[in-house]
């Protein structure tokens, strides 16, 4: 199979542990996932399997929604509750104050990656050094606050909505938000409700979907890897351009059917004859050929 599935992870397991049981319900090997979540993190984990696993990189680059409760007045050594606690204060600030802190922390802002995380250095993951009870300098890097919802205040808890960027750690911004109150804070939940452009409207669970294969109809969860881009234009080559397509070459507007040239780096959709998708092109006006970004072409 070839394709996406759209996983809505359970708590207790792994990123690497949803890849392994897919491994055994689709009967392969070709599987991969984009973008780690906690264990005890919720939600929407896209899988790639067969040749989507080239999409995976790219998919972790995509915009995420979380819902996450903020617990205040408290802080631990990995950022949420399952961590140890490091500080306990009282919590004295106002509903009104809540919203402030949390409010100032939209748009662009310089975080600091947890020592509970996956990040390496010097070849270490940060998560394997912190069980040893190490600590190392780590950059703050830029990352995006797009969307912050307060969704409900019964203090010392905060539920909350979140629209941000790659590389941001709900857990890191929970911690943020406490620090700028003045009483701590730990992610107390945290569930991903989207990876665009997937929701968890989408997503079945890994019980579902062995369900699903005893039935017969595994296939039916597998989204098209093109739908990943659909907002791409979309050209279809010639006879002439599907030779040429098939060996992953450049193309010019005179070998697809709609004789279109688009604006500069604009990346398009490149369906071969057959109707299949062949992969994403880019138009080069240096050249003025369409060069391929990623091939997505099955061998026959």
């Amino acid at each position: 199979m070839n394709g996406i599935m759209i996983v809505n992870k359970e708590s207790g397991f792994t990123s690497h542990d949803v890849v392994a049981k897919l491994r055994g319900i689709c009967g392969q090997r070709k599987i991969g996932h984009t973008g780690t979540l906690d264990p005890a993190a919720t939600g929407v984990l896209p899988v790639c399997l067969g040749n989507a696993t080239k999409l995976c990189e790219l998919l972790t680059d995509k915009t995420k929604e979380y819902v996450t409760e903020l617990l205040l007045g408290r802080e631990t050594d990995t950022q949420d509750t399952t961590g140890e606690v490091l500080a306990e204060r009282p919590v004295t600030v106002s509903e009104e104050e809540v919203r402030r802190a949390c409010e100032s922390f939209l748009g662009e802002y310089q975080q600091v990656p947890p020592m509970y995380s996956a990040l390496k250095v010097n070849g270490r993951k940060l998560y394997e050094l912190a069980r040893e009870g190490k600590e190392v300098e780590r950059k703050p890097r830029p990352v995006v606050i797009y969307e912050l919802e307060i969704l409900s205040v019964e203090l010392p808890v905060v539920k909350m909505r979140v629209v941000c960027s790659k590389g941001t750690y709900i857990r890191t911004l929970c911690a943020d938000i406490g620090t700028a109150l003045g009483c701590g804070g730990t992610m107390q939940s945290l569930q991903r409700t989207a990876v665009e452009p997937f929701r968890i409207e989408m997503a079945r669970t890994l019980g579902e979907l062995q369900e699903m294969k005893d039935r017969g109809c595994l296939e039916e969860a597998v989204i098209p890897v093109d739908r990943v881009f659909a907002e791409c234009p979309e050209l279809h080559v010639t006879e002439v351009g599907d030779r040429l397509l098939a060996n992953g070459n450049v193309l010019e507007a005179a070998h697809t059917e709609e004789k279109t040239v688009f604006e500069p780096e604009i990346r398009v959709r490149i369906y071969a004859r057959n109707g299949k998708f062949a992969g994403i092109y880019a138009y080069d006006g240096n050249r003025c050929c369409y060069k391929p970004v990623k091939m997505f072409l099955e061998r026959e």
